[in-house]
């Protein structure tokens, strides 16, 4: 069985590609992310906060915005706290954050969350929430550097 020069060319440049693209996820590093974010809705929501992300032992500050739909209502201040994963350089954190949820709290609760950015930055939160909130909606956080 004779294979084709050009078969040939494109099964390198593919494995090529792999391995570059291995190669870049093995260097991508870790950090940890501490922020807190006040939200209210009433089938829309809002959300903003600020906090911290701690990345090759240097601080950087960092601010949240966000917004929801779906069913929700009342108000709650929520401290998260994690791993930021897949990054390369402080920026990396930055960008739009999209999840789908549920869930509530009535005086105090807990929440786990996990999400992606556009960059592949993933985010490993553990949060503790006070108020009064209940949801099931679609919601998108937008996480920014400070300067």
């Amino acid at each position: 069985m004779k294979i084709s020069s050009r078969f040939r060319s494109a099964a390198f440049a593919v494995i090529a590609a792999a391995g570059v693209s291995f190669a870049g996820a093995a260097h991508a590093d870790s950090g940890t992310i501490r922020f807190s974010v006040y939200k209210a809705a009433f089938f829309i929501g809002g959300s903003g906060g600020e906090g911290t992300l701690t990345f090759h032992g240097r601080r950087y500050p960092i601010s949240i915005g966000g917004i929801s739909g779906g069913l929700a209502f009342g108000a709650s201040k929520t401290y998260f706290q994690g791993k930021v994963r897949n990054i390369r350089r402080a920026r990396d954190v930055t960008g739009v954050y999209g999840a789908a949820g549920g869930g509530g709290a009535l005086g105090r609760g807990a929440q786990v969350i996990v999400m992606t950015n556009d960059k592949g930055a993933r985010l490993e939160l553990t949060g503790r929430q006070v108020g009064l909130q209940v949801n099931a909606d679609l919601s998108g956080m937008s996480i920014g550097l400070k300067r």
